[in-house]
């Protein structure tokens, strides 16, 4: 069989896992144009309590992201995946015909634990169900889904919302969700009989509810913490209590046979410090999209549309980038593909915080800014991706894929406090404000690149051997790089 032709078997399977990567990825910013158009839905509820339909989704998808990557690596990639999307769509739906704003957070919540059971396994299925000479460009796919459709999803999310409403947001995931299921089922291959049962596959029940819960409750607590107030009793509970949690996970699943956690991951220094820079990348990431929006539509007073529109070069260059590096990578190595995506942000971080102005200047500003920071993340999203999962194991590549995910998650969520603790602080209305964020953003991208330079070490491919996978499949087993 030629390369072309096994190519060609393959993109079935690639359409499906891509697919389910951009819009669970897209769920995470689509709704925030929502949020005016859900107040006068709900006139009665408070902004604070209408947030709920982006925080819960956001941390539910956070915290069950290496859980579900575990699972998807004990059970199986195809069934945890078409799990995951049937639960994200009938909760899509679910949100689009709530009938009060409780139901609403509910389905989000749930369609938050949809989307982590897919991201995870989405990639495990492009780099095992695929040509293995192909895994770079596998995870070029997978980068350009994820980096674009964060970008997208205020541009997709104002649009929806300008001309059908605010339940548009959930009833375009359906049609996406039904093609999903039906390719996968197709397309999808059935792994082999498990020569264990699935109770006996299955990761520690209890530590992973503790490991889920203790990632939820720190990422709630930072989420919360400059509207709750970082002293207060409920914000200090959900630090304080998400730590403990993920420590009794820790401890408690050490003396298990099949652990929640696999700590030997981190044993891998590669592994290791690619997710240190996936966090210090995350809390740059999130808060930039967030506040881009705000700013053209507070300072330069953009429309919805117009806000989400300007958001768009951006989100074309990451896709275009981590599609073209994907294919040389190889060559080009993933340590300098990541230096470059950095150092990519970094200039336009400095671009920003030297060019913001009261009044709008899209051609002259706007406009490149977005196309450079898009460059550098889908470099940066490519890199960290592929670092993260090739130096796992392959029976491990969800979960290593669910952990760099989690971190860049978790990331942006302590970034995103970062910006809205400026932004309470300082005059919203004015560039200034917006400066200060980019800023912050711009160090921890500087932070990120010196931890890149000093300690990430890549040791050329060890040995393959071959390895019964938990889930009955065989699979080459890569040794342990330090």
């Amino acid at each position: 069989m030629t390369e072309m032709t096994t190519a060609r078997k393959a993109r079935p399977t690639r359409l499906v896992a891509v697919g389910g990567t951009f819009l669970a990825m897209l769920d995470s910013t689509v709704v925030n144009l929502a949020l005016p158009t859900l107040h006068r839905r709900f006139p009665t509820e408070s902004i604070s309590t209408l947030s709920w339909v982006v925080t819960a989704y956001v941390v539910m998808f956070a915290a069950m992201l290496a859980p579900a990557g575990r699972i998807a690596d004990a059970l199986g990639r195809r069934i945890v995946f078409l799990g995951g999307v049937g639960l994200f769509s009938a909760m899509s739906l679910a949100a689009a015909l709530a009938p009060n704003l409780g139901f609403l957070i509910a389905a989000r919540t749930l369609q938050g634990i949809g989307a982590a059971a897919m991201v995870p396994a989405a990639l495990a299925i492009l780099l095992l169900d695929g040509p293995a000479e192909q895994r770079a460009r596998a995870i070029g796919f997978w980068s350009a889904a994820s980096a674009a459709a964060a970008a997208l999803g205020p541009p997709v999310g104002g649009a929806l919302v300008d001309a059908f409403g605010w339940e548009s947001v959930f009833y375009v995931n359906l049609p996406f969700g039904a093609a999903m299921i039906y390719g996968g089922v197709r397309s999808l291959p059935r792994p082999p009989r498990a020569q264990h049962s699935i109770r006996s596959r299955m990761p520690d029940p209890v530590g992973t509810v503790l490991l889920a819960a203790g990632t939820a409750a720190l990422t709630l607590g930072v989420t919360q913490g400059p509207s709750w107030h970082w002293t207060s009793p409920g914000t200090l509970a959900a630090l304080i209590g998400g730590a403990g949690a993920i420590v009794a996970a820790l401890l408690y699943t050490s003396r298990t046979r099949v652990p929640a956690v696999d700590t030997s991951l981190w044993r891998i220094r590669t592994f290791a410090v690619t997710n240190i820079v996936s966090v210090f990348y995350g809390m740059a990431q999130y808060p930039w999209l967030l506040v881009g929006v705000l700013y053209v539509s507070t300072v330069w007073h953009y429309s919805p549309l117009q806000a989400g529109l300007a958001m768009t070069p951006g989100a074309v260059t990451a896709a275009i980038t981590a599609l073209g590096l994907g294919k040389r990578l190889a060559v080009l190595g993933p340590r300098r593909v990541l230096l470059f995506g950095l150092v990519a942000i970094v200039a336009c971080g400095v671009w920003l915080v030297l060019g913001l102005t009261q009044q709008p200047r899209f051609l002259a500003l706007w406009l490149p800014a977005g196309l450079l920071v898009g460059v550098g993340m889908g470099a940066t999203t490519l890199a960290t991706s592929a670092t993260a999962a090739l130096s796992a194991p392959p029976v491990a590549f969800a979960t290593a894929s669910g952990v760099n995910t989690m971190a860049r998650q978790f990331g942006g969520a302590l970034g995103i406090a970062v910006a809205a603790a400026v932004l309470q602080t300082m005059d919203g209305a004015r560039a200034q404000a917006y400066e200060r964020v980019y800023v912050y953003c711009t160090a921890f991208v500087v932070v990120a690149f010196l931890i890149t330079l000093w300690r990430m070490r890549i040791p050329a491919p060890p040995q393959a051997t071959m390895t019964q996978h938990p889930a009955g499949e065989s699979r080459e087993q890569v040794a342990d790089s330090r």
